[in-house]
């Protein structure tokens, strides 16, 4: 049948998913998920009219049938007795239920850090693709917004102070045989800065973890990436940078250049435009999925820094 193009109504997939296979069912379910469609049962969809949603559950039409399934699509003025005012309310549930998990996403971020640009870039294209199945406006699209805002502002006043000064920064001969200490669950900068630390500035370093974002050190400890830390922030510097810059290995350029992309990650400026970056956020974003431990994150992700070091290195001009 062909669905009409008229600008009101709505439309209504009525389908039956065999029993196998049994991935099917979870396929169709996150489809009609993507699409934006609400359920009025367990068999009937409904998404508003509209040219490129009628594509979109023609196409899943075609996928159940030919998966050996049934499915119908039809165009309809009244939906099972519920008013256009009831059936966009279901819409506006579905999109506030989305909006306010993006709005909680950003709030644990603000509270708990490290505010970083590829956490915020990451729910702001979920907050497109929401927005996109809002076909009537709901009302938390507002709050998701703000959300996103604040975080995105906290980016660049980072949570951990800057430091101004280095009167109190131990010079590079008394860096070696320390206790670093840091924020629990490392990311990005964190976890960069660890290696670098283990690598070029104290190989025989050892590392603490704690919770908060102060700490006051103790004898033979020193602090990275958090407030009032010896070595942290400074201006528009990631601590990776600091460390760099404050460890005298600046003329290291592989080392230079695995630091715009740890501040481009970190921080999200767009200062730097090396397009490594992307692969090596995948790297550390999968390193961090993949286990909570902060000492098996930071061994993890030092054999790709390493590689990464390794390629700048070999850049060099001969």
């Amino acid at each position: 049948m062909s669905v009409s193009k008229s600008k009101s109504g709505w439309l209504a997939l009525l389908h039956q998913i065999p029993a196998k296979p049994p991935y099917l069912r979870v396929k169709v379910w996150r489809r009609l998920q993507a699409i934006g469609a609400v359920p009025l049962k367990n068999a009937v969809h409904v998404l508003p009219l509209g040219a490129e949603r009628e594509t979109a559950f023609r196409e899943l039409r075609d996928e159940i049938v030919s998966s050996g399934g049934e499915a119908i699509l039809i165009e309809a003025r009244l939906m099972l007795g519920l008013s256009d005012s009831e059936l966009r309310g279901l819409f506006d549930a579905a999109r506030d239920a989305d909006y306010e998990e993006l709005a909680q996403s950003a709030r644990n971020l603000l509270d708990t850090g490290p505010v970083t640009g590829t956490e915020i870039e990451r729910l702001q294209k979920r907050l497109a693709e929401v927005e996109a199945l809002d076909f009537f406006g709901a009302h938390g699209r507002q709050a998701a917004e703000a959300a996103l805002r604040e975080l995105d502002a906290k980016r660049y006043a980072h949570p951990d102070v800057s430091r101004s000064d280095a009167a109190d920064t131990p010079d590079s001969a008394s860096l070696t045989n320390r206790i670093w200490v840091t924020r629990r669950g490392v990311h990005v900068d964190r976890i960069a800065c660890a290696w670098l630390i283990r690598r070029f500035i104290d190989p025989q370093a050892t590392f603490k973890f704690v919770d908060g974002k102060s700490y006051a050190a103790e004898h033979r400890e020193l602090r990275f990436d958090m407030a009032d830390a010896e070595f942290t922030h400074e201006g528009d510097r990631c601590s990776f940078e600091t460390l760099i810059l404050r460890a005298g290995l600046d003329e290291d350029e592989a080392l230079v250049a695995i630091g715009e992309m740890i501040h481009e990650l970190d921080i999200g400026d767009g200062k730097f435009a090396r397009p490594e970056t992307t692969g090596l956020g995948a790297m550390l974003s999968g390193v961090c999925a993949s286990t909570d431990e902060d000492l098996e994150r930071i061994a993890k992700a030092s054999d790709a820094l390493e590689q990464f070091h390794a390629f700048f290195s070999s850049r060099r001009p001969k």
